[in-house]
């Protein structure tokens, strides 16, 4: 077992040819449940484990938050016990791409006087403030669902913050008027001299009700955070990939064009509902108004990324833009695994400043492709013309 978790851990991993020219896969996840230590799931003593079992089993490890720190790659994942708890834990790695390993411990998280049943998702902000801040989903039991109903639940936005990614401090979950939050995210950057954050505001766990798409709003404070009005600043749409609902992935990244964003969009299939990732740009000095908004997804599941717990998903809440302008999107496939693609800012701005927008009918969208066309077989003539 020690041989088969070296080799993991251990390999190289090889990036992939990108027919996009977006952006590159790579051939294997930076992180599984083979990566979790052997110390995290089975009792070493052959005098309480004769057998060598697994004590307390991983089923996936997914949905990072991001960090570089001082050279260094920092991933907080989601992990989630065979008994379907969800914890945080903390991986690192010198190049971004493969050698992610644990730390010797998960994170211990302080609890609220309300504890949480489930903790998943955490978005990593290096904010303005000087602090490290872990937004992510805390979910309770609905206290007013029905005898028997088992599965209602409350969603809300927790919050801590640390300084050296250890020492974490628990500080009161967001409040808003929304009945439910998930999704939230830190803007990096105060705005008019408050804490901004993207949200996404919905009437129920599952569904988004009311809900139209990933919010914006402010707060004078952190400790608590308040936010008492919420705008629609990405809106879901019909017969979209953000037909069901939207969500901000992770901070978006600071260009001399624009805030440069990742989000994830939800539509529902016959298979089920599918998870796809976009992105869109909004205004350097106004970060809540758009301005580029190309059309379709960025990443959508392939191959064995459609295949797990729960397939056809593609989810992000951790991006890295190292200081070579190289960009790291980490996403998870099918709440199962991590992946990396990487791609530079240019690129991305590229694409998303020259992307055209979703033409909104099948008739629109011939015409856009039309157009496309038309110019390649201009351009290719007049370079066989001067051959």
């Amino acid at each position: 077992m020690k041989t088969r978790y070296e080799e993991v851990v251990g390999r190289k991993n090889i990036p992939l040819f990108s027919e996009n020219g977006i952006y590159q896969r790579y051939e294997y996840p930076v992180l599984t449940n083979a990566h979790i230590p052997l110390t995290w799931k089975y009792d070493l003593n052959p005098e309480t484990n004769p057998y060598f079992m697994e004590r307390l089993g991983v089923n996936c490890v997914f949905n990072p938050g991001a960090l570089y720190l001082d050279g260094k790659f920092y991933l907080v994942a989601r992990v989630e016990g065979a008994d379907r708890k969800s914890f945080f834990a903390l991986a690192e790695s010198d190049n971004g791409v493969d050698g992610f390993t644990f730390w010797d411990f998960p994170i211990t998280l302080p609890e609220t006087a309300d504890p949480d049943i489930n903790v998943y998702d955490m978005r990593l902000v290096k904010h303005e403030d000087d602090y490290i801040y872990g937004l992510f989903c805390t979910e309770r039991k609905d206290p007013e669902a029905p005898a028997g109903d088992l599965s209602s639940a409350i969603a809300q936005c927790g919050i801590v913050r640390t300084t050296d990614l250890k020492t974490w401090e628990r500080l009161p979950d967001l409040q808003t008027k929304s009945a439910q939050q998930r999704n939230v995210v830190l803007h990096p950057e105060f705005v008019d001299g408050k804490y901004a954050f993207y949200t996404r505001p919905q009437d129920g766990f599952i569904n988004t009700g009311s809900g139209g798409g990933i919010g914006w709003g402010l707060s004078e404070l952190m400790e608590p955070a308040v936010i008492e009005e919420e705008i629609i600043i990405d809106e879901r749409a019909y017969h979209t990939i953000k037909e069901v609902k939207n969500g901000q992935g992770p901070a978006p990244i600071k260009t001399s064009d624009g805030w440069l964003h990742i989000a994830h969009g939800v539509r529902n299939t016959a298979a089920g509902l599918r998870y796809v990732l976009y992105a869109f740009m909004t205004d350097l000095h106004k970060p809540w108004i758009q301005t580029h908004t190309p059309g379709g997804h960025l990443i959508a599941p392939e191959g064995e990324e459609r295949v797990g717990d729960v397939s056809n998903v593609v989810f992000s809440n951790g991006m890295i833009a190292a200081g070579d302008g190289k960009l790291f999107i980490y996403y998870a496939s099918s709440d199962t695994r991590c992946h990396v693609a990487t791609t530079t800012i240019d690129q991305l701005v590229d694409y998303v400043k020259n992307t055209p927008e979703d033409a909104g009918r099948s008739y629109a969208c011939v015409q856009q492709r039309s157009t496309l066309i038309e110019n390649n077989l201009s351009y290719l003539a007049n370079k066989n013309h001067k051959q």
